[in-house]
């Protein structure tokens, strides 16, 4: 709709820009989601939808983003969600609720979160017998 309105073509979204709006708490609901994708428009450049995000809410919402591994062009947002909760999860030593849980971290409620895992097939990793996982005796 703004591409057409403003004679801009958008080809591509990349998957940082996909995340970033998928991990973002919206408080402004649909009209900050529409003002911040018709402000990306307006900055667009090649056909390419960059994250009109700041980049400090960015940082906060999705940590792995500002890490130094980059995101294959090739992920898709499932692979990138999977990615990214896997990661924190395992910052977080497993633990997905209470204030230094994977949800607090990821801005989600603890019951979202599991959601999203069951969603995605992901589940704690049983420890082999000789390996050691942090936090379980």
């Amino acid at each position: 709709m703004f591409s057409r309105r403003m004679g801009k073509q958008v080809d591509s979204i990349p998957p940082e820009t996909m995340a970033a709006f998928q991990w973002y708490l919206w408080p402004g609901n649909i009209r900050e989601l529409q003002n911040l994708v018709e402000r990306a428009v307006i900055l667009s450049r090649d056909g390419v939808l960059p994250n009109p995000l700041h980049k400090k809410q960015t940082e906060l919402m999705i940590p792995s983003l500002h890490h130094t591994r980059p995101f294959p062009s090739s992920m898709t947002l499932e692979d990138s969600d999977r990615a990214l909760i896997m990661e924190i999860l395992e910052q977080a030593g497993w633990i997905v609720g209470g204030p230094r849980g994977a949800a607090a971290k990821l801005g989600l409620k603890r019951t979202t979160l599991l959601a999203r895992m069951r969603r995605l097939g992901i589940s704690r990793p049983i420890p082999q017998e000789g390996t050691d996982v942090p936090g379980v005796a």
